[in-house]
């Protein structure tokens, strides 16, 4: 059988280190990754290899030529251009005409691929995926198989909220040669997007084979390579280390200097005459290149040293990595994650502080403290992007320079000459950081609409309505006063997908930003906030009717909570001929975040609202996205009751329509749906695809069970503002009060509660639980919902925090509580 070796990669999260070598090149255990593959496929008997690459391909062609010194017969299929994992064996098909075998050249394995082969072959399958079980899921295609190993499911780079194994895709295949007959040459094709789906679609036998045992692990990112080293020294993957193991663990090849006074505490890799000075001390798992010398008294603990490199008197590195021919002088120190490049050199004293990465070519002047990378580099964040957009504490992790940072990485992913609108909420912090993003764009080429501080569904509506191809709103935290939210949008004012979301991390941790010429520096205008407002209010007059809710004559009690709506909700309610008793109105641009307490707030809303017996109490939260009640007997009514009375109200005006909801939403809304021959629609709980679902077809009203209320009518985007409005006037229209919505509405009985959850044990919890309710669980659309007949419960993933979430609904109060407890204590028992 031949194989096909993967080794196009650029291997951009492993940057500094393959600025000037390709991925499959860097080194482990004294061997370009690509090596111990090739030797694992020479012993199970493949000789005979295409090797597929483009970046950098010279170096892999030079290093390992035809094969013949490995014993091997090696040819090369070249790419001008990535054309995806398919495309590019598809460039070597005139050589594959029987089944074989596909690796990964950048992955470090020892798996038994002749069982593989051999399930293959039992299994008459046309493709036949290597599986692996892995802690964190995320950043791998996540794939379901029934009993018989036929793949029936699977999702490429899923959320936490998709996550529904931990089974991933190694990347590894046997593949039969019919599978070309699927696509073209030349073009830009990829196996586990594009291929594997459509041959799962067609029904086409496709399996998954999990290897009983073995080791796996994609050296995909600094953190990767150095477990993959360290793993590889600790004896956990079955590899040919080219060395001699001297006792304690430490491995010497030729050459090796150790003065008699150095300490060494294995793990060690002592490459070819590399020089250990008197008094040096190295703690493993640690490797150190050819030539290079650790001189007198100084310190290596759990890092690694490339080829010719130097590591000064009484230097120390803790848990680094340093490159080529790079230079670590006297008494310099480099922290945990620090990566310094090829040909560099840190002058005597220099401070390397964690997770800075240094590119290649660069020198540290002596006694300097590096706390931010140079040219470019890497944050210590598992991701950029959290469900509020990018998060942290203020002048913490969002620093001005952070934010000028994010602006030319958002920048440098659209077009040069775009428009983008940028505003802010009240306070001072959003000031500072919207400055930083506001020197940012610009320089990538991008044009700058500042709209000042307007509420966010109006920045949403202008961007939707102007050529802006993009949008930025910062604001402190609604849920933490320490900390600022900065939200990007898409060109219809939505929250950017995951896709762009990557993009920008790819580019933010590389900061490999486009900086462009003098001439074509992005212009900032600013635009007065009666423009953008008024642009909104167009749009907002045109859909409500103020003569039906004018004659109601509403007296209403509302909390501003703060916020920016106060320049446009007042005259709203003067145009709807309302009464309004206010709260809140302020807004301090000294003020640090929020400062009222929402339950709190919520029942000093409630007793003025009994007291002064008016129709309702309304908050507005301080973006003007979302809302909370109080009915006119003084009830305060939970996220999901608002939700219940809108759908209630909305599909009674509009019959046969559709409302989008979370799949924690109560089975109270099908029959309130059924009532006015409506349909509900479930989505996943994040507000992108709540949003997202406004788009479709038939929908009338999204809602998000928390106050956030969408209506397509106007913009597919949560608008706080327009919900006030649509309420009054669907009360006005048929006569009710909110009171009387509220006791027409069917019972039902939820409860909901956390587990606490490592990240390494959320993949195998998922996989467990799709496995053990395979028979009874509901369409899969976000988490893991469990259908028990009159009750059911959602077991779902946070995306931003180590915990699940258990939402529960049954016949009583009592028993949604027991069941949600009940599942909670499975969770807690399957992390085990």
């Amino acid at each position: 059988m031949k194989a096909v070796v993967m080794a196009g990669g650029e291997g951009s999260r492993l940057r500094p280190l393959t600025i000037q070598r390709p991925k499959p090149m860097v080194p482990i255990a004294g061997k370009p990754v690509m090596e111990h593959i090739l030797n694992l496929l020479k012993r199970h008997g493949i000789t005979e290899v295409v090797v597929t690459v483009q970046y950098l391909a010279s170096n892999i062609e030079d290093y390992f030529g035809n094969g013949s010194q490995f014993g091997m017969r090696i040819t090369y299929s070249r790419e001008n251009e990535p054309l995806g994992t398919a495309g590019s064996v598809k460039n070597a098909e005139d050589q594959l005409t029987e089944p074989f075998l596909v690796i990964s050249g950048d992955a470090l394995t020892d798996y038994d691929l002749a069982e593989v082969i051999k399930y293959h072959n039992e299994k008459k399958s046309l493709a036949t995926l290597l599986l692996a079980h892995v802690h964190n899921p995320l950043e791998y295609g996540v794939i379901i198989t029934n009993e018989d190993g036929h793949i029936t499911q699977f999702l490429e780079k899923p959320s936490w909220g998709e996550v529904f194994s931990d089974t991933i895709n190694t990347g590894i295949y046997v593949l039969d040669p019919k599978i070309f007959t699927y696509f073209e040459k030349n073009k830009q094709f990829d196996f586990s997007q594009e291929l594997f789906p459509m041959m799962l679609k067609q029904g086409d036998p496709i399996y998954g084979y999990v290897a009983p045992k073995g080791y796996w692990c994609d050296v995909g990112n600094l953190s990767e390579y150095m477990r993959a080293n360290a793993e590889a020294l600790q004896g956990l993957v079955d590899i040919d280390i080219p060395a001699k193991n001297i006792g304690g663990n430490i491995w010497c090849e030729e050459g090796v200097e150790i003065a008699s006074d150095a300490q060494l505490y294995g793990p060690i890799y002592l490459a070819h005459e590399c020089k250990v000075k008197p008094g040096a001390i190295i703690h493993g798992p640690s490797t150190i290149g050819h030539y290079s010398i650790i001189d007198e008294r100084a310190q290596v603990d759990r890092s690694i040293v490339w080829n010719n490199s130097y590591i000064g008197e009484r230097s120390e590195l803790r848990g680094a990595i340093v490159g080529s021919s790079t230079s670590v002088k006297g008494k310099a120190v480099m922290f945990e994650g620090s990566v310094i490049g090829d040909n560099s050199s840190i002058q005597e004293g220099a401070i390397i502080q964690p997770n800075v990465k240094i590119w290649p070519d660069k020198e540290i002047e002596a006694g300097a403290v590096i706390n931010t990378s140079i040219i470019w580099g890497s944050q210590g964040r598992r991701s950029l992007f959290s469900r509020h957009g990018v998060t942290g504490l203020v002048n913490i992790d969002i620093t001005p320079e952070f934010a000028t940072r994010l602006g030319a990485a958002y920048g440098a992913t659209l077009p040069r000459g775009s428009a983008v609108g940028l505003n802010r909420d009240d306070h001072r912090t959003s000031r500072m950081i919207k400055r930083g993003i506001n020197a940012g764009l610009p320089s990538a080429g991008v044009d700058v609409n500042d709209i000042n501080q307007v509420p966010l569904p109006v920045a949403r509506y202008f961007i939707r309505n102007t050529d802006a191809v993009g949008g930025v709103h910062v604001r402190v935290s609604p849920y933490d006063p320490r900390a600022v939210d900065i939200k990007l949008f898409d060109q219809n004012g939505l929250d950017i997908n995951k896709t762009t979301e990557r993009k920008i991390e790819n580019l933010f941790f590389r900061e490999d930003y486009r900086r462009v010429y003098l001439d074509e520096i992005g212009a900032i205008e600013v635009l007065s906030n009666a423009e953008v407002t008024g642009r909104y209010l167009e749009g907002f007059n045109s859909i409500v009717d103020y003569e039906a809710v004018r004659k109601r004559k509403f007296q209403l009690v509302v909390d501003y909570a703060h916020s920016s709506t106060i320049q446009l909700l007042p005259q709203i309610f003067n145009k709807l001929g309302c009464e309004v008793i206010v709260l809140n109105t302020t807004t301090d641009d000294s003020s640090t975040g929020p400062v009222d307490d929402e339950g709190r707030s919520m029942q000093r809303l409630a007793a003025v609202t009994s007291a002064l017996n008016t129709d309702m109490g309304i908050r507005i939260d301080a973006g003007g996205e979302r809302i909370s009640l109080v009915d006119d007997r003084g009830r305060v009514l939970d996220g999901m009751k608002m939700l219940a009375v809108m759908a209630s109200l909305y599909l009674r005006a509009h019959r046969g329509g559709t409302v989008a909801v979370p799949v924690t939403a109560p089975s109270a809304l099908q029959h309130i749906a059924k009532r006015y021959d409506g349909y509900i629609q479930h989505t996943k709980v994040l507000s992108h695809a709540l949003m997202t679902a406004a788009s479709r077809e038939g929908v009338v009203m999204v809602g998000d069970g928390r106050g956030g209320f969408v209506f397509p009518a106007l913009q597919p985007a949560f608008d706080g503002m327009l919900a006030i409005a649509k309420l009054l006037e669907l009360l006005s229209t048929f006569d009710m009060r909110l009171s009387e919505v509220v006791d027409d509405l069917p019972s039902y009985y939820m409860s909901t509660t956390h587990v606490t959850c490592p990240w390494e044990h959320k993949g195998k919890v998922m996989r467990i639980l799709s496995e053990q309710y395979r028979e009874r669980r509901a369409k899969p659309i976000d988490g893991i919902k469990i259908d028990l007949g009159s009750e059911w419960v959602l077991v779902l993933p946070d995306a931003d925090n180590p915990l699940f979430h258990v939402v529960a609904e049954s016949v009583s109060s009592e028993q949604a509580q027991a069941l949600a407890e009940k599942y909670a204590r499975v969770v807690t028992g399957l992390q085990q």
